[in-house]
């Protein structure tokens, strides 16, 4: 007799979350069967492919990336393995400069000396300072240098009071509370929400920025296979295409992402 489990049963068997469950059906990894009712039924194909989404994320790889190893098993994985290698080992790296700041820090205070909120801030910003760095490597493989200057030229518009730091504090926090809400289905009201907080932010930048611009910044993070975890935007992989996939929900029902 051939298996079938419904969503609960599935949700222990794997130990993921319902909502997870139905997030991954919404971005076509998993197409379980509908029973009476329109309740799901996954049979045994479908469990075998959610056990291989759990150990592919394990691993680190991007919803989107799994899709595509599931979808193609033929496909040579070297290149993928080789690339994601790459991605973990630099946010090893990073991760264990931020674990060395932090010591030193600790280790100052350990020592009697008195630092506050925003020293230590600044102590970060100082021992991150190499992350511009980082993204001039990044920029100077995707734009050539008449399109820097062009972008360079246009970002002198912005209001004279323009905080840059604060600016992509305001991504990081949100893109923090994206991905503590994930996984969650595109078409949602939170998504909807989050969607035009997004836009919101994206606003100085619109208000400045040519459809050139616009279009190179999107090609940016299209290619983020490329250059993800060599620089940090504020926002993972993930969120990225969460986001677009979420907007083309909106667009999709005739909704405004910018509210």
């Amino acid at each position: 007799m051939t298996m079938m489990l419904d969503i609960a049963e599935i949700a222990r068997a794997t130990g993921l979350s319902s909502r997870a469950l139905r997030f991954y059906e919404a971005r076509g990894l998993i197409r379980p069967l509908r029973g009476e009712g329109g309740r799901r039924i996954f049979g045994a194909g479908e469990l075998e492919r959610l056990h291989a989404i759990v150990a592919l994320k394990r691993a680190g790889f991007t919803l989107a990336a799994i899709g595509g190893m599931l979808d193609r098993p033929s496909a040579a994985l070297g290149p993928m393995i080789a690339a994601q290698t790459r991605v973990v080992e630099a946010e090893r790296a990073a991760l264990a400069e931020t674990a060395m700041l932090l010591r030193s820090i600790q280790s100052r205070i350990d020592a009697g000396e008195r630092i506050d909120v925003a020293t230590l801030c600044s102590l970060i910003r100082k021992g991150n300072a190499m992350t511009t760095t980082q993204w001039k490597s990044v920029v100077d493989r995707h734009f050539t240098e008449e399109e820097q200057a062009h972008w360079a030229e246009r970002m002198e518009a912005l209001a004279p009071d323009f905080d840059q730091d604060a600016y992509q504090a305001r991504w990081a926090a949100l893109g923090q509370r994206i991905a503590a809400a994930l996984p969650m289905a595109p078409d949602s009201e939170t998504a909807r929400g989050f969607v035009r907080e997004w836009h919101a932010l994206l606003a100085p930048f619109r208000a400045v920025a040519t459809p050139e611009m616009l279009a190179g910044a999107t090609r940016l993070h299209e290619n983020r296979a490329v250059w993800d975890g060599q620089a940090d935007p504020g926002f993972s992989s993930e969120v990225w295409q969460f986001i677009q996939a979420a907007g083309a929900a909106m667009k999709a029902r005739g909704e405004s992402p910018e509210g």
